[in-house]
């Protein structure tokens, strides 16, 4: 049986869609999948072993210039591509109108989606051949997990999903596996920041451990908070500019990892990582960190909790002793 999944974006998104690929794996032998995904994001289908093909799609980028030549004969290309092979069933699990107008309806194959009262957005019910009643009031994960079940014809796991991406990055683990924390310090909202003050403190806090501190970024000024937050501890490593690969594997080697409402967050639970991480305006009862050792800090009136760092260095406990 070949499926395609149509799921762009954004990081959490595309993480959130794994455990669901591993609960097809086992109800139906020989089953495959090919992935339709943003382009910043196509590493992390290739993570797992039921995925044969990634079609890296542009929409972000392309409707900035949306009929400029150059634009035009990328999205010729991404048609070919989706073309390329009949399908016994397309998931589209975005829920999105563009999802489902530019990519899901165009793919071949009988097109599955969520029901009027289950999508994201209504209107894209339309696209689809099947449609499906899909909760609202659970983890993303597990309306993704049961949108799977409905359309593959199979009775969805009681037990928690498994990203199946882990042993992917811990089968090649270095040496200095256990030997550091990773802080993940940078997200795109500003109510979702913890205040640098209260970082430092935390890291002042982890002076005896014998743990060094990895501060990873992915633009410039996150690359000046983390040299801010890293300014005068020895043992704090701000790290190089890195590919999303190369920041799994960096968090994979983790003994554990503090991280804010993050994409990366969201990696970490993917690969069972050990993980405190601070909730503003998000509800992670609906997309916080799905997985095994996720501890959230959250906030009662939609704010940064004003958590300080002693309390989260007293939750690390949980996970080894300081």
């Amino acid at each position: 049986m070949r499926v395609l999944i149509v799921k762009t974006s954004s990081m959490g998104d595309v993480l959130h869609t794994l455990p669901a690929l591993t609960d097809a794996a086992k109800a139906i032998p020989g089953i495959r999948f090919d992935w339709v995904v943003e382009e910043g994001f196509a590493q992390i289908p290739t993570w797992h072993p039921s995925v044969d093909k990634v079609i890296p799609v542009a929409i972000r980028r392309w409707r900035k210039n949306w009929f400029s030549a150059p634009v035009k004969a990328e999205r010729k290309a991404f048609y070919q591509a989706l073309h390329a092979r009949q399908y016994d069933a397309v998931i589209d699990a975005q829920g999105l109108i563009k999802s489902a107008a530019l990519i899901t309806r165009k793919a071949y194959g009988v097109k599955h989606g969520m029901d009027w009262n289950s999508a994201r957005e209504p209107l894209a019910s339309l696209f689809y051949s099947r449609k499906h009643h899909i909760a609202k009031a659970q983890h993303a994960v597990e309306r993704i997990r049961e949108l799977f079940a409905k359309a593959l014809g199979y009775t969805k796991p009681q037990s928690q999903g498994d990203y199946a991406i882990a042993q992917h990055f811990l089968s090649n683990l270095n040496d200095n596996a256990g030997r550091y924390v990773v802080f993940l310090h940078a997200t795109t909202r500003e109510n979702k920041h913890w205040p640098e003050t209260h970082w430092r403190e935390l890291i002042r806090l982890l002076k005896d451990t014998g743990l060094r501190i990895k501060l990873p970024w992915g633009a410039p000024h996150e690359e000046a908070r983390a040299k801010r937050l890293a300014e005068g501890f020895d043992y704090v490593d701000v790290m190089p500019r890195m590919s999303l690969e190369e920041v799994a594997r960096t968090l994979a080697g983790a003994k554990f990892v503090v991280s804010v409402d993050t994409g990366l967050s969201h990696l970490t639970a993917a690969l069972d990582r050990p993980n405190v991480t601070l909730y503003g305006p998000t509800d992670p009862g609906l997309i916080g960190g799905y997985g095994k050792n996720q501890v959230a800090l959250e906030s009662k009136d939609g704010k940064m909790p004003s958590t300080h760092a002693n309390a989260v260095y007293n939750l690390l406990s949980h996970f080894s002793t300081l």
